[in-house]
């Protein structure tokens, strides 16, 4: 074992502790007060970040899930009508899905609930370390990606 690993795998376990708390209680958050879920509300976030909608492929890429939860969900935000399916001009075969205006605006009312949801659990992080932290995790992000992408 190289010098630090028991400290990284400290940390990783710390982070993922972290992580898994904060998403436990954003998924409870949402389901008590908009009875909804942490998937359709990442589908919708997707979505409202891309207007001129993502193809099924696209949006599973996005939300790194498979096509079958996405067909599902999309399925069932079609119903609601909270996304719409537009046919891609040139191909009869895809679609594109589209966050419509009563999706977009139920969106932005839980996209304002959940910044300040984050905002108080993470309220003891100062402005500054939180900027710190994240740049730190970019560059971690982007050393293996650029790792990835070498031995590819």
């Amino acid at each position: 074992m190289s010098s630090g690993s028991k400290e990284r795998l400290r940390l990783w376990l710390r982070l993922l502790k972290v992580v898994r708390g904060i998403e436990a209680e954003l998924r409870d958050r949402l389901r008590q007060e908009y009875s909804t879920t942490l998937p359709r509300f990442d589908m919708l976030a997707a979505l409202s970040r891309n207007p001129e909608g993502l193809k099924m492929s696209q949006l599973s890429g996005v939300l790194r899930v498979s096509g079958g939860n996405v067909t599902g969900l999309a399925d069932r935000l079609a119903e609601e009508g909270l996304v719409e399916r537009v046919p891609v001009p040139g191909d009869r075969r895809a679609m594109l899905l589209r966050v419509t205006e009563a999706g977009l605006v139920q969106f932005e009312e839980q996209a304002r609930a959940h910044e300040a949801w984050i905002d108080a659990m993470l309220s003891n992080v100062s402005a500054a370390d939180a900027r710190d932290m994240a740049a730190r995790l970019t560059a971690f992000a982007q050393r293996k990606t650029e790792e990835k992408t070498a031995h590819a």
